[in-house]
């Protein structure tokens, strides 16, 4: 069985926050198809964090669910490290809400979706968007959640 070693930062106010051995599991998921331990930081944060990476990183003026940083080691450098994810608290609630499904299936969903991002998936063509969603349904799909992307026209997702 391969292992994940995540460091789960918390720098936010919300309530509710699922325990570390569920982003584990839901980060395994996606890492299933790799043969190498992986280390993994998650931090969960509130608006103002979000909104300030966003900004700084993407150039965008307001929050955003999850934020992916791929570990970007010189060439030559051997180590299990995958990148990091932070995820706005507040924005899995409201989305939730607002898309109709629960905040645990959320919070999955958005976990599986930055860990595929650290990957290397992205959903900059259209191709590659279906290629993406189609995998992520599948894992949700096999941790037993619904079709994240059931609910068409919903802005599921406000990085694409």
């Amino acid at each position: 069985m391969k292992s994940i070693d995540i460091q789960l930062q918390i720098a936010s106010e919300e309530d509710d926050i699922p325990q570390q051995s569920q982003f584990e599991i839901w980060a395994k998921k996606a890492l299933e198809s790799r043969t190498h331990a992986r280390e993994l930081t998650i931090r969960i944060v509130d608006e103002s964090e979000s909104r300030h990476l966003n900004h700084q990183f993407r150039h965008k003026d307001k929050p955003t669910n999850v934020l992916s940083f791929p570990c970007d080691l010189p060439k030559g450098v051997e180590l299990p490290l995958l990148g990091d994810l932070v995820i706005c608290a507040p924005l899995v609630k409201r989305e939730a809400a607002e898309q109709n499904k629960s905040a645990l299936s959320h919070w999955a969903h958005l976990t599986l979706h930055g860990t595929l991002h650290l990957l290397g998936y992205d959903h900059e063509t259209e191709a590659d968007a279906l290629k993406m969603e189609h995998l992520e349904t599948a894992l949700m799909q096999s941790l037993g959640f619904n079709d994240p992307y059931e609910m068409k026209g919903a802005n599921h997702n406000d990085e694409r």
